[in-house]
C-alpha cells in the first residue's frame, strides 16, 4: 500500500490529506478536516478508474460546507428534535441549526473540526477531543476514527469513543456517491437495495415520531433493487416533506455489536460499478442530495445540482435519546462506543 501525505492551508487552519493507493491503482484520499473522505477512485467494468465520491476542486470549500461532504458527522449525527436532550435526568438545550432541530452535532459539529492524524500501513487514524459543554453536550468525549483501504476495494471505518460523563454519541460518514462518476450528474438512475422492511415515521419537519411504518407497497420499499428516481416524485407525504429521500430505515434482524453484510447495495447499470455496505449500525439514512445545489465548485469546474449524489449513512436512529424504545445511543464512563462501516466496491 502506498501512502502520500500533503498539507493544505485554509482559513480554518492547515489540513492534512492522505492518499492511500492499493496494488490495483485504486485510491482514496482522507482529510483531517472532519476526519473525512475527499476522494474514492475505483474501476468500472472496463477497468477505468474514476472518482465516485463527490468532492470539491478546492480544499477550502470543505470548510463549513452545508453538505458536510464526505466527513464524520457528530457528536450526534442526524436530528435531535428541537435540540432537546435529557441525560441522567438533566436537561440540555442543544444548538438548533436545521429549522427547529439540532442536526449533525450543531453548527460546529465534528465535521467542521480539525482532527489529529496518524498514518497506518494501510490507512489513517484520526483523533479528536470534544470537551464537556461543546455544542452544549455533557461530558468530554475522546473520539477515534480509523480508516483502512484494501487491495480488494474495501474502505473500512471504525468509530470509537469514551467519555468521562454520561452522554450520547452517534457517528457516521457523510460521503455522497455517484458510481457513474462523481461529476457525472444526476444519480437518480442508480439502483438501490436494502435489507430493511421498516422505515422510521417522521413529521413534516423530518423529525421521528417514534413510530415505524412497513415499507411494503410504498415508495420507501427498496427490499428489491429499484431505481432511486422511480418513486422520488410520488405524491407521498414523506417525500414531499423531504424533497426526496431523507429518511432512516431500520435494518432487519439487527443485533447490537453484530456486523450485517450487504445491508445496503447501490449499483449503476451504466458504469457497472457497485457499492455494498456492511455495518453493525441499527439504521441507514438514505439522502438523495436534495439540497446539493449551491455547494462549492467540483473537480470538473462546474457545480453540483440537487440529486447529483446519494448519501448512505449507517447510523443510530435519529432522535433516539428522546425515544426510549429506540436502540440506545447513551454511553457511560468506563464504556466504549464502537461502530463499524465497510464500503465494498465492485462491478457487475
Amino acid at each position: 500500500m502506498k501512502i502520500t501525505k500533503r498539507k493544505e492551508h485554509t482559513p480554518a487552519g492547515d489540513i492534512n490529506l492522505f492518499i492511500i493507493e492499493n496494488a490495483c491503482g485504486a485510491w482514496v484520499e482522507l482529510s483531517s478536516l472532519g476526519a473525512g473522505v475527499t476522494a474514492v477512485c475505483v474501476p468500472d467494468r472496463e477497468g477505468r478508474i474514476e472518482h465516485v465520491a463527490l468532492g470539491y476542486a478546492d480544499i477550502a470549500s470543505y470548510v463549513h460546507d452545508d453538505p458536510n461532504m464526505g466527513k464524520t458527522a457528530g457528536r450526534y449525527a442526524n436530528r435531535i428534535a428541537h435540540g432537546a436532550l435529557t441525560v441522567g435526568g438533566r436537561s440540555y438545550k442543544l444548538a438548533v441549526n436545521c429549522g427547529s432541530h439540532h442536526l449533525h452535532g450543531g453548527p460546529e459539529g465534528f465535521q467542521h473540526r480539525l482532527w489529529s492524524a496518524r498514518e497506518l500501513s494501510d490507512g489513517v487514524v484520526f483523533t479528536y477531543r470534544s470537551v464537556d459543554g461543546e455544542e452544549h453536550y455533557p461530558g468530554t468525549l475522546e473520539v477515534r476514527v480509523t480508516y483502512h483501504w484494501s487491495d480488494d476495494m474495501r474502505l473500512s471505518i471504525e468509530y470509537s469513543a469514551v467519555t468521562d460523563e454520561d452522554t450520547v454519541v452517534n457517528l457516521t460518514n457523510h460521503c455522497y456517491w455517484n458510481l457513474r462518476g462523481a461529476d457525472a450528474g444526476c444519480a437518480l438512475g442508480h439502483e438501490l437495495q436494502m435489507k430493511a422492511s421498516r422505515c422510521l415515521v417522521t413529521d413534516e419537519t423530518l423529525a421521528p415520531t417514534g413510530e415505524f411504518d412497513d415499507v411494503a407497497g410504498t415508495p420507501m420499499d427498496f427490499r428489491s433493487f429499484k431505481t432511486l428516481g422511480k418513486d422520488i416524485h410520488a405524491d407521498f407525504a414523506p417525500l414531499r416533506h423531504g424533497k426526496g429521500y431523507d429518511h432512516c430505515w431500520a435494518i432487519d434482524d439487527w443485533q447490537p455489536g453484530m456486523m450485517a453484510e450487504d445491508v445496503v447495495v447501490l449499483r449503476d447499470p451504466v458504469s457497472g460499478r457497485t457499492l455494498a455496505v456492511d455495518s453493525d449500525q441499527p439504521g441507514v439514512q438514505i439522502y438523495t442530495g436534495n439540497w446539493l445545489a449551491g455547494s462549492g465548485p467540483n473537480r470538473s469546474g462546474g457545480r453540483y445540482a440537487d440529486y447529483d449524489g446519494v448519501a448512505v449513512e449507517m447510523q443510530g436512529f435519529p432522535d433516539a435519546p428522546n425515544h426510549g424504545h429506540f436502540p440506545s445511543q447513551l454511553i457511560h464512563p468506563g464504556e466504549e462506543y464502537v461502530r463499524r462501516i465497510h464500503y465494498k466496491f465492485g462491478v457487475m
